[in-house]
């Protein structure tokens, strides 16, 4: 206030006749009656301070009662839960002590305060509609993970999840209970009766004659299960005494004073007429008047030490705030809350302000999270609004944001709209008055492909319930802008005044947030929840782009928010904080040493060499405050720090406060030191701070200082992006999804899955109803029973998904999902061109990339489609392009990184449109992905590379082109969606690009092929073992199962066996040189190893009543795709190319291999087309009804021109065995080869000439230089033929 003012203003206090007026306007008496001014005193500034305290005295006598100690009750007047001795198993209670949420299997804790006599009551808020056990215990009663309040002899509960009561024993009792109801449990020590009421409605009595008499005393207790959540009041209801009296003069007394407080407000001073008037509340300011002032100074000395107690801030201060906004408009238009805000500042201690403004946040917070859901949300809109007018005052905003919004998940809370479990409750019965459900189903539950014609009754309903989707949405948007609006005033980065900015505040806490989230995965006591998260996500995205896109209109030449990315130098400057994370290349300490030249060259990075010794370091001190960046050790446990570890304190020893656990995490992050500008060669040398010692030049950077940006490589271009600031909550964004968000979207399409099961049941039952004979009226009504609960629950099921398509999986929910999509892709190719530094990325941005979009496609699509959204096909050719590169990336050595890519890429396969996707990525891309998925099969995960290259060739191979085992169709129609395989889409481009390797470079083909031949070899002996362990448990009287996981290991063996055998089929069809060029080194050896493994698969699999058909005759569940089909036709896939597609060179050339193979049996060939052995067929004559085995059963699946092929090759083997039989000459057992007995010698070794056939030793060669029989190194091989003297 200037001095002239003052001075005027002064002048005017000595007006006694006025102030005396104005005075007893404010402080009137209780009964609000004034005095006539001829009989009242005269009050001034010195005498008011008596006044008020006479005023605030009176009507308290009758109280003093109140406050002594009750009769029938011990324990603490403040009731609460006993944190410290009461309880069992893990609990996360509220700083309050009133608030609880399970934490483990099932737990259990009772309050400080026990009654042994008279009529007592307490309340239970109802926040989950779980597994929960409320009611009273004794001290004695001992619980555990299995057994809770209800369980044991000496306590009493109540269950609304089940409906049931609890004493040792159980029966029905009581409604059922939903999240937002209120349980108050009723106690009758006098008469020995427990009664339960469900918001205020009597359950009637629940147990009678409890236990009574000498040292019985029953607690308030409860036991519930994991992630349940409760808030207990201990209140009262007429006849029963409450656990807790509310403070009644403390209440009257605050109520008073903010009477008097609203006086000041209401009434003004009008010097000029020297009168009092009425002012406009709403506009009300403290315009520098000594006399308001002096006034307002004298309400608040007594109205400050009241407003520190949790009970008068919630029912008085925040009833009062709340009814400042209730005449409507936006918050900004009621500025009297600023103003009451700047008072408090200013006329209370700063411990006092500090404590209100908590609790009433705390207050807040409790509101909204217990307030049940109505129609239009106006309880959640109503506190929104308050927390925004709050947080609009940037001295309580900072420290709010400094001290409480971040500690204890709070603020999160505010992010969240909670999903009903009682739909008429919720009102959405009125909302969405009309249901509806897809009515278009397969026997699989997915939405059939033929779209049949929607009725006009069916059309009616769904516009009508899509009009009620409508309706819901615009209100859930208006909570959403409500919490949008919280973030942009925590994003705040112009409110400097009195210390660093808003913005600022809030990335060093939201990084702490992140930490405590991604370093206590196993912890769950300090997690935010999943739903929780979510919801924090999409609006810190809208938060986010909106100032992104407002840096961009003040600044041109930055990016906008579509083209938004992390620079890769925030991955290696040290500036973020990645904890413990991985990164793509290893621990960030190895990358740190092996990559320090490449950051020295590229960023002009020194890495200090005292951090980089003590990282390696294995025995730093527990106590040590270490300089050390977080991310740069491995924790030695989880309850050290990263950076130097805390020890912890001894109050945390209660796993009730579980989320102290959060003042333990001192994250600390690289800084760089230097401030002034950088030359050309000058490297910088990193130092260390933590996370909460970050000021706005460390984030933005100043002149000569990059901030959050230094260190930028060569590749990246010079071009400003944004504000660094916004790069860091970006970032941030992005390890959200990965910690919880993307496991959240999976969990919620499982109410989606619920209707379709719903729709598939109610669909089921109508027409067993239209085919219900009319004599059996028992069905009919029982079908009808049926047809009614179903009906009931797709009515129920369709208005929470519409709740829930509306929150989490809306269009604008999608875009959400597919910006970060665009954002990891970007991000990703920029670090890509980093070369080596590329390895310092965290691996969570790749799996980011990856389950975003496998989200978009799976999760989001019964609502909304991906090919809708812009640049979508773009989208998904960078994509690809990424997966095809970085699969085989040498710089990625995280093996479950790995799998995650190779995973993804055989995903994207499977779909033609993500396979275009592949086949549009620059040529050299797609030729270098081939070529590492050509690599051997040897020392990496090749079934997922043989799996991509099946995918390539399905729908090219011989009787390749079903997308269900025919088997299956035939034997168990009902379970034909066991085995769910995708139509076929064979890749030509990728398949010429695989031919053209394999040709064009003689060593690719003969190691891969060699791999390939190795792994096949292994996988069917893997599997023939286990059959016959199979059939011999199988025999075993004493034990007629067989171990579910052996079935599963067998079915994949005999997968992975025809999936192999699929590969040598599109290896032998599009580059058949490869086994019959004999010119090539390889080809002969190719060629006999295969035909080796053909005869053996044949062998095996058709002889008569062998063991493949007695375990697949068994039909064992788990080995359903075990079958004669998908093995033969892949083998004579095989065989038809070598024999039949070929010229006449290779035909004979694989024929004469073919015979000359020992295991070569026609018979094998023969049973392929239902050709069984004279003998055979009449062993087998008795059972005549046993159909054989034959292609020809399967027309459908094999084409006619493929079956006069195998024809031809019967007839063309039939021909060239009896020539071969003819002309063969008996072999003397000493010209045959002393290692396979099969073929006649035909190589002598050098130098120490022994020998054997040609097959062995290039068999042996391939993988040992050593002789067979003397271990001499072999030098060379040469061809030997036996003397004809001889």
């Amino acid at each position: 206030m200037t001095s002239r003012g003052a001075g005027t203003a002064f002048s005017r206090i000595v007006n006694s006749r006025l102030l005396n007026d104005y005075l007893h306007r404010v402080f009137t008496s209780a009964d609000g009656n004034q005095p006539a001014a001829a009989y009242r005193k005269n009050l001034t500034f010195q005498n008011l301070q008596e006044h008020l305290e006479r005023l605030l005295s009176e009507e308290n006598g009758s109280e003093d009662s109140r406050d002594q100690v009750a009769e029938g009750r011990l324990g603490p007047s403040t009731v609460v839960l006993d944190h410290t001795s009461g309880f069992e198993g893990l609990l996360l209670v509220d700083d309050d002590l009133l608030g609880v949420i399970g934490h483990s299997n099932f737990g259990s804790i009772r309050a400080t305060t026990c009654v042994y006599k008279g009529k007592w009551i307490y309340e239970v808020l109802i926040s989950s509609q779980g597994l929960m056990q409320i009611g009273w215990c004794t001290l004695n009663c001992r619980f555990n993970q299995e057994e809770g309040v209800g369980d044991t002899p000496d306590s009493y509960a109540y269950d609304g999840n089940r409906v049931r009561k609890w004493n040792v024993t159980t029966t029905n009792y009581g409604k059922s209970w939903a999240a937002g109801d209120i349980v108050s449990c009723l106690i009758d020590l006098d008469e020995g009766t427990i009664a339960f009421c469900l918001n205020g409605i009597s359950l009637g009595t629940a147990f009678d004659n409890i236990t009574r008499g000498a040292g019985m005393a029953y607690f308030p207790a409860i036991s519930l299960s994991f992630k349940e959540s409760v808030a207990f009041n201990f209140g009262s209801l007429e006849g029963y005494r409450p656990l807790q009296d509310p403070p009644v003069a403390d209440l009257v007394k605050a109520r008073k004073l903010l009477g008097y407080l609203k006086n000041v407000i209401h009434i003004g001073i009008d010097v000029t007429e020297g009168k009092l008037v009425e002012k406009d509340t709403s506009m009300w300011q403290l315009q520098g008047e000594p006399t308001v002032l002096i006034t307002l100074a004298h309400i608040f000395n007594y109205f400050s030490p009241l407003m520190c107690k949790v009970y008068l801030v919630e029912d008085v201060l925040m009833t009062f705030l709340l009814s400042i906004l209730e005449r409507g408009g936006a918050v900004e238009a009621h500025p009297l809350i600023q103003q009451l805000l700047n008072l408090m500042w200013l006329l209370m201690e700063e411990y006092e302000v500090h404590e209100c403004l908590k609790q009433l946040l705390m207050s807040l917070l409790r509101a909204y999270r217990f307030s049940p859901i109505i129609p239009d949300l106006g309880l959640q809109i109503h506190y929104l609004r308050l927390t925004i007018a709050v947080l609009k005052h940037e001295k309580s905003r900072k420290y709010l944001l400094s001290n409480v919004l971040f500690d204890v998940l709070r603020s999160v809370v505010f992010f969240y709209i909670k999903s009903p479990l009682r739909v008429e409750e919720a009102g959405l019965q009125e909302l969405i008055p009309t249901t509806w459900w897809p009515n278009r189903f397969t026997k699989e539950g997915k939405e059939s492909k033929e779209v049949k014609e929607e009725s006009a009754e069916e059309r009616l309903r769904r516009r009508a319930y899509e009009r009620g989707c409508q309706r819901l949405k615009k209100r859930i948007e208006v909570v959403e802008g409500l919490q949008v609006q919280i973030l942009k005033l925590l994003l705040n980065n112009k409110d400097r005044g009195g210390g660093e900015a808003s913005r600022y505040i809030f990335l060093n806490k939201f990084r702490k947030f992140l930490q405590e989230n991604a370093s206590n995965r196993g912890n769950l006591a300090v997690l935010c929840p999943p739903e929780y998260m979510v919801c924090f996500l999409h609006r810190l995205i809208a938060a986010l782009r909106y100032f992104w896109d407002g840096h961009k209109a003040k600044t041109p030449a930055s990016l906008s928010s579509e083209g938004a990315y992390v620079p890769p130098q925030l991955f290696y400057n040290g500036k973020v904080d990645y904890f413990d994370l991985q990164r793509l290349g290893g621990l960030l300490s190895h990358l740190k040493k092996t990559l320090k030249d490449d950051l020295a060259a590229k960023a002009n990075i020194l890495i200090d060499p005292a951090e980089l010794q003590a990282v390696t370091m294995d025995d730093l001190d527990e106590d040590e405050e270490s300089a050390t960046s977080a991310a740069q050790s491995q924790r030695p446990s989880a309850a050290l720090a990263i950076g130097g570890a805390l020890a912890r304190p001894a109050w945390l020893s209660s796993p009730t406060l579980g989320r102290a656990n959060r003042f333990l995490s001192t994250a600390a992050v690289s800084l760089m030191n230097p401030r002034r500008p950088l030359g050309t060669l000058e490297k910088i040398k990193v130092l260390t701070l933590r996370t909460e010692q970050r000021t706005r030049e460390d984030i933005e950077g100043t002149h000569g200082n990059e901030g959050l940006l230094l260190g930028r490589p060569p590749e990246e271009p010079d071009q400003p992006i944004t504000e660094n600031s916004l790069l860091e909550v970006l970032d941030g964004i992005v390890m959200m999804y990965n910690l919880s968000v993307h496991q959240q979207l999976g969990k919620m399409v499982g109410v989606s899955d619920d209707v379709n099961e719903y729709a598939m049941a109610l669909k089921d039952t109508e027409e067993k109803i239209s085919r219900c004979p009319k004599r059996r009226r028992d069905i009919h009504e029982e079908l009808l029973k049926s047809q009614k609960v179903f009906s009931e629950k797709l009515n129920h099921l369709s208005r929470r998904l519409a709740w829930i398509n509306v929150t989490i999986y809306s269009k604008e929910k999608m875009q959400d999902i597919y910006w970060l999509l665009r954002v990891c892709i970007c991000t990703i190719e920029h670090g890509d061109r980093t070369g080596s530094l590329f390895a310092f990325m965290p691996e969570f941005y790749l799996s980011v990339a990856m389950n975003s979009y496998s989200a978009l496609k799976n999760y989001f699509s019964p609502v909304n489609s991906m090919e809708e959204l812009p640049g979508y096909e773009e989208t998904l050719m960078r994509l690809a392009a990424i997966l095809a590169k970085h699969f085989a990336d040498s710089r990625i050595v995280g093996t479950d990184i790995r799998d995650s890519l190779m995973q993804a890429l055989a995903s994207y396969v499977c779909y033609p449109h993500s396979l275009r996707a592949v086949e549009r990525i620059p040529e050299e891309q797609r030729i270098s992905m081939m070529k590492n998925l050509l690599a051997p099969y040897e020392q990496r995960p090749w079934a997922q590379t043989n799996w991509i290259l099946v995918r390539l060739w399905r729908g090219c191979g011989f009787g390749y082109r079903y997308t269900r085992l025919p088997h299956l169709l035939k034997t168990k129609p009902e379970d034909a969606s066991l085995p769910s395989l995708q139509k076929p889409c064979p890749s030509t481009l990728l398949q010429r690009h695989m031919a053209h390797l394999l040709r064009s470079d003689r060593d690719l083909a003969p190691s891969f092929l060699n791999s390939v031949l190795n792994q096949l070899n292994w996988a069917f002996s893997e599997f023939i073992g286990m059959i016959q362990e199979i059939q011999q448990a199988a025999e075993r009287l004493e034990r007629n199962f067989v171990d579910s996981r052996q079935l599963k290991v067998c079915a994949t063996c005999f997968d992975l066996s025809v999936s192999l055998l699929r590969v040598l089929e599109m290896t032998v069809t599009l580059a058949p040189e490869i086994f019959l060029d004999w010119n090539r080194p390889s080809s002969e050896l190719l060629l006999r190893r295969l035909a080796q493994l053909l005869n053996q698969v044949l062998n095996r699999v058709t002889a008569e009543r062998n063991l493949f058909d007695r375990v697949v005759n068994l039909r064992l569940p788990g080995l359903e795709s075990v079958d004669h089909y998908p093995i033969l036709v892949a083998v004579t896939g095989i065989l038809v190319r070598l024999l039949v597609d070929t010229d006449v060179q290779g035909t004979e050339r694989a024929t004469t291999v073919l015979l000359a193979d020992p295991c070569f049996q026609l018979r094998s060939i023969q049973y392929l087309l239902g050709h069984a052995e004279p003998s055979a067929l009449a062993a087998a004559a008795p059972p005549t009804d046993k159909r054989h085995f034959s292609l020809h059963t399967y027309t459908e699946y094999i084409s006619t021109e493929e079956l006069a092929k195998v024809e031809k090759m019967l007839n063309h083997l039939s021909e060239e065995s009896k020539q071969a039989a003819a002309t063969t000459l008996p072999t003397s057992e000493e010209d045959l080869c002393p290692i396979c007995y099969a073929h006649p010698i035909s190589a002598i070794f050098r130098p120490c000439s022994h020998k054997s056939c040609k097959a062995c030793i290039n068999q042996h060669l391939m993988n040992n230089k050593d002789c067979f029989f003397c271990k001499a190194t072999i030098t060379g091989v040469d061809d030997f033929t036996k003397p004809a003297s001889s």
